[in-house]
């Protein structure tokens, strides 16, 4: 089946942060990030390679005030590359789920591409007050992100752990085998009883 390659260019730029981001759905999960925020990279990477995408990315934030808007930019960038890289939708499987544990952590991710933004963040007591020197608090901020930008519902369950960084990464891998399960195309229908995705 040929299809239009899913790539999207975007560039964003505020007071607060620079961004340059290339997105290409179908990829091989190769990646360059660099958004000044070393677990920013990690998870991002892990998100990539286990969703099968390619993903170039720099930020210039202002991190001498701290992380919180760098990473809410970038997941502003990435959710909004996404949705633009899916077109039209048509032929997507919709939704995706994954487990994927970390030694002793283990995260559920499930995903819906309905065009509806919502994020259900549960179990985060279980998340470090501090992680990488931030406030656990950031990375919700940066899930939520990019669920506003790529229209999607996501669920995140942080069943059990101990380790931020286990827990954190268990959840990024399964969004990324999540999200790849959601793009595969399956024909060419809309995947909606009512007819569209919003």
């Amino acid at each position: 089946m040929n299809r239009v390659s899913r790539v999207s260019i975007l560039e964003r730029n505020t007071a607060e942060t620079r961004i340059n981001l290339t997105l290409t759905l179908d990829g091989e999960g190769k990646t360059s990030i660099q958004s000044g925020i070393g677990l920013l990279n990690h998870l991002l990477t892990h998100v990539a390679f286990w969703g099968g995408m390619d993903l170039e990315l720099s930020c210039k934030g202002d991190l001498e005030v701290d992380g919180h808007h760098s990473a809410e930019d970038v997941g502003l960038a990435f959710g909004r590359a996404f949705s633009d890289a899916l077109g039209d939708k048509k032929g997507i499987a919709r939704v995706g789920n994954a487990r994927v544990p970390m030694d002793e952590a283990l995260a559920d991710v499930t995903v819906d591409i309905s065009g509806r933004p919502w994020l259900e963040w549960r179990g985060d007591d279980i998340l470090p007050p501090v992680i990488a020197g931030e406030e656990k608090d950031l990375w919700r901020e940066f899930f939520k992100s990019f669920v506003a930008t790529a229209r999607i519902n996501l669920h995140i369950s942080f069943l059990y752990g101990k380790n931020g960084h286990h827990l954190l990464e268990s959840a990024a891998k399964g969004l990324g085998l999540a999200l790849k399960d959601a793009v595969r195309l399956q024909g060419t229908t809309i995947r909606s009883t009512k007819g569209g995705l919003d």
